[in-house]
């Protein structure tokens, strides 16, 4: 059987670098949320807790379904979440007939106006490093994985 040429999407120097991507951008995926973690410890939060702070809060009132369809999980994986967030006093959860209904309490506003504009600038500078020019192009690369990945999910 024939070796696939270099340029080819199965050649091992084509794997190999693609390889070498999906790690350098797991790592930097996880010190970025590691930072963040950091950096919203000020107000008590995990970055989980801010990425239901910040749907809740642009969203609401939403079901559990709706935000956990925002946030890309299933609804079990963020009744915990939920649950401790209600025990801070941040959100809200109504029963509305068979499902239940999800919104800030005034605490829950009131941190949402505080945390998220320092945390969007937080998460913002993390790509200081690039030129805007740069920093359009990573965009526009990592759209063009998405949008692939996307596809092969539909195949599958």
């Amino acid at each position: 059987m024939d070796q696939p040429k270099e340029n080819s999407p199965l050649s091992k120097h084509n794997e190999r670098l693609a390889l070498l991507l999906w790690f350098r951008l797991s790592r930097f995926y996880n010190q970025s949320i590691r930072r963040s973690n950091k950096h919203l410890k000020k107000w008590g939060l995990s970055a989980a807790q801010f990425d239901v702070l910040v749907q809740v809060g642009t969203y609401q009132p939403l079901t559990q379904n709706e935000l956990a369809s925002k946030l890309f999980v299933t609804k079990g994986n963020i009744t915990q979440v939920l649950r401790r967030m209600e025990d801070l006093g941040w959100v809200q959860r109504k029963q509305d007939w068979k499902k239940k209904v999800i919104s800030l309490t005034d605490a829950g506003n009131s941190l949402f106006k505080e945390v998220v504009p320092n945390q969007e600038h937080f998460q913002a500078s993390q790509f200081q490093g690039l030129k805007k020019e740069e920093q359009k192009q990573l965009l526009e690369l990592l759209k063009k994985l998405q949008l692939q990945n996307k596809e092969e999910e539909k195949l599958q």
